[in-house]
Formats: structure tokens, sequence, C-alpha cells
């Protein structure tokens, strides 16, 4: 397999045969940016159904609207200069080979690691969600979430074994199902807003507490990783790239018009279920647009029911998505030589079978042994603000070293918007430190194991022709030539 070695710095590079990389080939062509669009929603849409109420607890109303409106900043912003490097180096990798790129093999690593954290551990924190909506609605009489979690993970893992095509268009139905469900919410609500309801939760006596900050200036901090969730997981959609019909076009507008789709869902989410319902009654639910809508019309209804089961759409396009999501960065780490690289064998539909069941035998495990979809989701989220603040790095530090590298998509602002991405996105990993400090130590922890097996074995044997580990090439021997 391997035909010859060189050394470069602190790592070891081997070349190896065309068999290698033609064992490890996607599906090229097999989505157009109104696919991509469609996976940039069902990535994150689940947000929009649950989870990002817990930060009217936090934070009241008007903490939860700066937190999620500073987090919109920072993805916008974040996108904006994701597409841009999505354009100029269209790989599987994605934020792995961007960092790679900008920041050497170790910062490459190191990003793709606290990404593939992320979108890991998230499907298995949707699990438990799906499972405790299962057993909440009484289907199927159980009253366990375990066969569900597996039910789950065969049939999802199955179709993506079976074609990325298939996949991305059952996704995209999925997601469509989902977003008909929010319409038909806000169409229902609306005509019971009252603005005075966004404000009912108590006062507090915390430093800085008011009617619109009732736990005061710390509550806002304390909002931030349920802001977050509104927008988890949109940077996923570069991972596609090698899947895309036209990536260097495709992408960017698919990112942009999803992070567009969103800003409005959470918008609306964030108005209408408080203002109809009362931060304070949804403020704990498990399922809080179903019990707004029992809340604003005094019980239950067929607004509420249907909602209540439709809404599984939105757990189950995200769950979905970020299999997908979960593969392709490990599809990518590992044919690079990062992670193991029998991880990286494509089957004969052309994908990553391995890179796919292994982290959902693992995020099964995880749902079904903890049964925690809290705390698992908070290790996701802090795997992911670690990687937000090493990829808009990347953007600037790609701006100022190599200003005539070719870019189809330019970043509007350039460095200023992806810095100020960077500021936020500082704060909001030291935000979810604060929230929640044993998914932060374990996220921490399992950080530290990768960078272990990398400085003492991967770097030693990391792939020359991986396209990741291409485009750095270029650059090192333009640089040379250069000298």
């Amino acid at each position: 397999m391997s035909k010859s070695s060189r050394s470069h710095s602190a790592v070891e590079y081997q070349t190896v045969s065309s068999d290698y990389l033609e064992q490890r080939q996607l599906r090229k062509g097999a989505a157009g940016w109104v696919l991509l669009a469609g996976l940039g929603v069902a990535y994150v849409i689940s947000g929009d159904f649950a989870g990002w109420n817990f930060g009217l607890a936090e934070g009241g109303w008007g903490g939860l609207l700066i937190a999620t409106v500073l987090m919109a900043v920072m993805y916008t912003c974040m996108v904006f200069g994701l597409a841009e490097m999505a354009s100029a180096m269209p790989v599987a990798g994605a934020g792995y080979g961007f960092a790679r790129r900008a920041l050497g093999p170790t910062g490459g690593f190191a990003t793709g690691t606290a990404i593939l954290i992320e979108y890991a551990i998230a499907p298995a924190a949707i699990a438990v969600f799906i499972g405790g909506y299962v057993e909440a609605l009484g289907l199927f009489g159980l009253t366990s979430g375990w066969p569900v979690f597996l039910v789950c993970y065969l049939i999802f893992i199955g179709v993506h074994i079976w074609g990325v095509g298939e996949a991305l268009r059952m996704m995209f139905v999925i997601t469509a199902v989902a977003v008909i469900a929010l319409v038909v919410f806000v169409v229902g609500m609306i005509g019971k807003f009252d603005a005075d309801k966004l404000f009912d939760i108590p006062m507090t006596d915390a430093a800085g507490a008011s009617t619109f900050l009732p736990f005061g200036v710390a509550g806002v901090l304390a909002a931030f990783v349920y802001g977050i969730w509104f927008f988890l997981a949109v940077e996923g959609v570069p991972l596609a790239a090698e899947e895309a019909s036209d990536p260097k076009r495709d992408l960017p507008r698919g990112i942009i018009a999803a992070m567009a789709a969103l800003l409005v869902f959470a918008a609306l989410m964030l108005l209408v279920a408080p203002g109809a319902a009362g931060s304070n009654t949804i403020s704990g639910s498990d399922n809080p647009l179903p019990d707004a809508i029992r809340a604003a019309y005094g019980g239950d209804n067929f607004l509420a029911q249907f909602v209540n089961y439709v809404g599984l759409a939105g757990l189950v396009a995200s769950f979905f998505s970020i299999i997908y999501a979960y593969s392709r960065q490990l599809f990518a780490l590992s044919r690079a030589g990062y992670l193991p690289r029998w991880l990286s064998r494509t089957g004969r539909r052309k994908t990553p079978v391995l890179a796919l069941v292994v982290p959902g035998t693992i995020g099964f495990l995880l749902a079904s042994i903890t049964m925690d979809g809290a705390l698992l989701i908070n290790i996701a989220v802090f795997g992911a603000t670690v990687s937000y603040v090493l990829l808009n790095v990347s953007h600037i530090v790609l701006r100022f070293r190599e200003p005539d590298m070719a870019r189809p998509y330019r970043t509007p602002g350039g460095v200023v918007t992806t810095g100020i991405a960077a500021v936020l996105a500082v704060a909001a990993v030291v935000a979810t430190f604060f929230v929640d400090e044993v998914a932060a130590a374990i996220t921490a922890g399992i950080l530290v194991v990768a960078l272990a097996y990398f400085y003492f074995y991967s770097r030693h044997h990391l792939v020359a022709n991986a396209p990741e580990e291409e485009f750095a090439a270029i650059k090192a021997a333009e640089s040379e030539l250069a000298d």
C-alpha cells in the first residue's frame, strides 16, 4: 500500500498507492445547493422543537434573547468564513481541512477531533430526546428508551450505507415535514401572542436583575448554550464537498441559505412560543411547542396533537443528518491517517460503512447507559465551541498568510467578520464551561487522549496524497519555490 515515506517537520508522511484511495471514494455529484441547504437545516431543526426553552430558566426571556442574538451573529459571521474556505478547499474533511492548511497538522487534527466530538455525541443526545418523546406519546407501549435508540440507529445508518443520494433526499423530505410543523405552530399561535407573557418569570435579587433580565447579567452568559441550540451543527454543510455537484458554487449557496432559514425559525420560536404561552410555562418543558399550545388554548386540542406527532420529524431530521456529518468527518481524518485507516474504507455504493457504524455503536451505548440527553448535548456543544474558535482563527490566518489563494467566494467584511465570530466563540467556550463543568471536563479529556494518540502514533503515519494534505503540500511547495 505504501510507496514511499517522507518527513516534514514534526510529522511523517507516506505516499500511498492508487488502490488505497480507490477504496476510499465517495459518490460525486449527489447533491446540488438546494439539497445542501436542506442538509444544513436538517442538522439544526430539532433545536427549534426542544432544548432552547431551557434558556428561559437560566436567563429569562431577555437573557435568552440577548444570548440568541449574540450566537446568531457568531454563526452568521462564521458561516460566511466557512463559505469562503469551502469554496477554496472543497474536501470532505471540511473544518479539519481548513484548519490543517492554516494551523498545521496538530491544529487540523485538534479541530477535526472537536468537530467529531460534536457530531458523534449529538445524535446520542437526540436519540434520548426521541425516546422520551415516544414514551410521552405512549407509542408502542414502550417504557424504556433503548429500543427506540436501537431502531433509530439501525434504520438511519442503514439508509446512509445504502447511498448518499437516497439519504439526502429522504432527509430533505423529513426536514420539509418538520418545517411544516413549525409553520402550523406559528400560524396557530400568533393570535394568542401577548408581549407581557414574555416577562412573566419572577425577578431575582441577582446583580443587574430586572423584569427584562430576571436573573441579571449572569443569566445572559448562562443562556449562551441554549442560544447555540438554535444553530448548532449548521457548520457541517461543507462536509458534503466531495459529494456536491459543483462544490465551489454549491457549498457557499447551500450553507448561507440554510443559515438564513435558521435565523427566521429562531426568531419565530423565540417570540411566538413564550409570547403566546408565557416564558415561565415552557421554561422547563421537554416538549415546549405542544405544551405552549395547551397553555395558550387552555387544554389539549388538534393543533397540539399535530405539532406533537409531526414534531418528531424535527428530531429525526437532525438525528439522521448528523449521522451523515460524523461519518464524513471521521472518513476524512481516517483517510489522511490521523485516525485508524481502516475506518475510511468505502463500500460498493461509495459510502463509508465503518465510519457510519463505529460511532453509531458508541452513540447507542452512550444513550442507553447514560439516558442523559442534557449531559450528552453539553459535551457536544463544548466540542463545537472549541472547533468554532479554531475555524474562525483559520480563516483569519489564511487571509493574512495566503492573500492570493483562489477564493471563488469571499467573506463580506473579510477578517473583521470572522474576528467578531472568533471573539464570540471564545465567550461561548467560557459560557459552556460554567454551565456544565462535568461535560467540559469530559470533552477536554477526550481531546487530550486524541492528541496523545496523534503525538505518539498517527503523526508518524499520515497519508501524503489524501486531499486535505495535498492542499497543504501544494502550499508548502509554492513557499519553497518562492524562497
